[in-house]
């Protein structure tokens, strides 16, 4: 056991109604990080401390926005959050773990398995390379990733149609929405909010842009790459192309 988890407090009430009959999985994962994920350089030592209120259960309300029986994708899943905590709370989603680190997506399939998580995939590669690879998903989610607009090219052509984009984002929400207003047009975008959740479970209370797509999502670019990609995969169904004489 490494000092950091020696830091780890215990679970906060509010922990067992949320994880619910999944208790037992999230403080096996919370031990975890605090062991194996400082140790792997997947989290801060100083992050132990407050590993309850500030990451499993803040990245777990996520699932208060979210409907039911839907494939999801967290991207840059890093060391499973939100991805993990979402799927301890919520069974019924199809939750991909995109991750392009290996040392990252390695930790993350051992937690799969060991937490029994059968609604969970783990995939490496990057975001802005999957557009044609996975199956458009849902709702795309993540957390801390990077800034908006950018989190917006990389996650909103991995929706389909009438999907949505949420992600957890700090107290400069509204100004990063507005900054990024034009690119969301461009990539699609028919709609847009900054909510609040977690009331009675964390505080400060999390706060998660969503973003809703219309019939294209990722815009005109994301739609010829899908094509182009669709073109690509029935090439390869149907062999070598023919020469002609």
């Amino acid at each position: 056991m490494t000092e950091a988890a020696a830091e780890l407090p215990a679970p906060p009430e509010q922990a067992r109604t949320v994880f619910g009959d999944r208790f037992a999985d999230a403080l096996r994962y919370a031990e975890l990080l605090a062991d194996a994920g400082v140790r792997r350089g997947l989290i801060g030592p100083r992050e132990v401390p407050r590993l309850w209120e500030r990451h499993l259960l803040n990245c777990a309300v996520l699932y208060e926005v979210i409907d039911e029986d839907v494939s999801v994708c967290d991207v840059g899943s890093g060391a499973g959050l939100p991805g993990i905590p979402l799927a301890l709370t919520r069974p019924d989603l199809r939750i991909t773990l995109l991750e392009p680190l290996l040392r990252r997506t390695t930790f993350l399939e051992e937690v799969v398995k060991l937490l029994g998580l059968t609604n969970v995939t783990v995939v490496r590669g990057r975001a802005e390379e999957m557009l044609g690879k996975l199956p458009p998903v849902d709702v795309v989610t993540a957390r801390a990733v990077a800034p908006l607009e950018r989190l917006a090219g990389w996650g909103l052509p991995l929706l389909r149609p009438h999907g949505e984009m949420a992600v957890l984002k700090g107290d400069t929400a509204l100004d990063e929405l507005k900054a990024a207003r034009a690119a969301l047009d461009r990539l699609g975008a028919v709609d847009t909010s900054v909510v609040q959740v977690g009331e009675g479970v964390v505080d400060p209370l999390s706060t998660v842009v969503r973003v809703v797509v219309g019939e294209s999502p990722g815009g005109v670019r994301a739609a010829t790459r899908r094509a182009k990609a669709a073109r690509a995969s029935r090439s390869g169904r149907g062999g070598a192309p023919r020469r002609r004489r």
